[in-house]
């Protein structure tokens, strides 16, 4: 898996994953209320508060905490957030792709270009890097859902697009309009899953080397450490070697 999926792993080697429950908590909780507020307030009749709402079972947030994010986009003090999205290059000519949810965009911009800068990297234009990359679906299973051809035959014909399976888990992608339709179609074979979004996959992947890597992924913490940053997607590979070192 590339990008997101190999800095999610090795972050998680790193025990850092339980000392971001209550950021994740944060952020989940301000995408709820986002989708909440963008369309009716009920999970069943709002696909993206739906995607929202079982990423945020799949995290073990409490389910009050859940029903008071999704209170919150009637309440007469719900903030107002904005989607930006940001592209620029980080460490060994990688492309990332952020996106965040924000009430103030100076505030958010500023955060953003300082991480670049300051690891390694320079933020782009708009446009500059998600030409290198097609947005699709994305629906994600832990390993414990079902060996690779059991995900693959339930992904196929539920009508997803492709599927990638490692020992950390299985990445399940479709088009753009199909995603909460598979994801209906996967439950009943496999269960709930782990997390279903949209997403930036790259169509070419840069290999990284050790000397970037390091730096990368600490550029990548650094924007996933912000509280307005939602998700950070990337077109990089790592070889075993190198996440040996790291890990």
């Amino acid at each position: 898996m590339a990008g997101h999926s190999k800095y999610k792993n090795i972050m998680y080697r790193k025990g850092a994953q339980d000392k971001k429950r209550s950021a994740m908590f944060s952020k989940l909780s301000r995408e709820i209320t986002v989708a909440a507020k963008m369309g009716v307030p009920d999970p069943d009749m709002n696909a993206r508060l739906r995607a929202a709402v079982n990423a945020a079972k799949a995290q073990s947030m409490p389910k009050d905490n859940i029903q008071r994010s999704i209170d919150k986009a009637s309440g007469a003090d719900a903030e107002n957030y904005e989607e930006i999205r940001y592209e620029g290059f980080g460490p060994g000519g990688v492309s990332l792709v952020v996106e965040a949810l924000t009430d103030n965009r100076n505030r958010t911009a500023t955060n953003v270009r300082t991480a670049f800068s300051k690891n390694g990297g320079n933020l782009g234009a708009s446009g500059s890097v998600t030409h290198g990359f097609a947005r699709l679906g994305l629906i994600e299973y832990p390993a414990g859902a079902g060996d690779a051809d059991k995900v693959f035959e339930a992904a196929i014909e539920g009508g997803a697009e492709d599927v990638e399976s490692d020992e950390a888990g299985h990445e399940i992608w479709t088009a753009v309009d199909d995603l909460h339709g598979v994801a209906r179609a996967l439950e009943g074979a496999l269960g709930e899953a782990e997390s279903v979004k949209l997403a930036w996959r790259p169509t070419i992947s840069v290999d990284v080397a050790e000397g970037d890597a390091e730096q990368l992924l600490k550029l990548v913490d650094t924007l996933e450490e912000d509280d307005d940053v939602q998700s950070v997607w990337g077109n990089y590979e790592m070889s075993d070697a190198v996440l040996e070192k790291l890990g």
